[in-house]
């Protein structure tokens, strides 16, 4: 249930960006996200369409790019990839930093500057 959270705050900053830019519309909102954070993409998309309803952001699309986990140990020093066991494959020891792979913060919006039902020909 934190992603309507998340998605909540991800709508104020991307809604913030787009009045400061002068948009009528967002159109794309692009996410980074770390395997090893607790983040739901599907959840976070369900709650992105319901609000964003009346909205700027109304049928903009989410892109999601995943970065993959990477650990370090402390003990050995060496670096990996966790899988289903977080400990260090080398020497086993469950002193480790995580270097990579917490992220989520909104990379990116894509604008348009009016509707498209707002556009007119001369």
């Amino acid at each position: 249930m934190h992603e309507l959270s998340v998605t909540e705050s991800i709508l104020e900053i991307a809604l913030r960006h787009g009045r400061k830019a002068g948009a009528a519309a967002i159109t794309d909102v692009f996410l980074v996200i770390g395997e090893l954070s607790t983040i739901v993409d599907e959840s976070v998309q369900f709650y992105w369409d319901m609000i964003t309803e009346d909205t700027p952001a109304a049928g903009s699309r989410l892109h999601f790019q995943r970065i993959p986990g990477r650990l370090s140990c402390r003990t050995c020093g060496y670096s990996y990839s966790p899988r289903e066991d977080l400990p260090c494959p080398a020497c086993g020891s469950i002193d480790i930093d995580i270097l990579a792979g917490e992220e989520f913060y909104l990379e990116a919006i894509e604008i348009a500057e009016t509707r498209e039902t707002e556009k007119q020909t001369t």
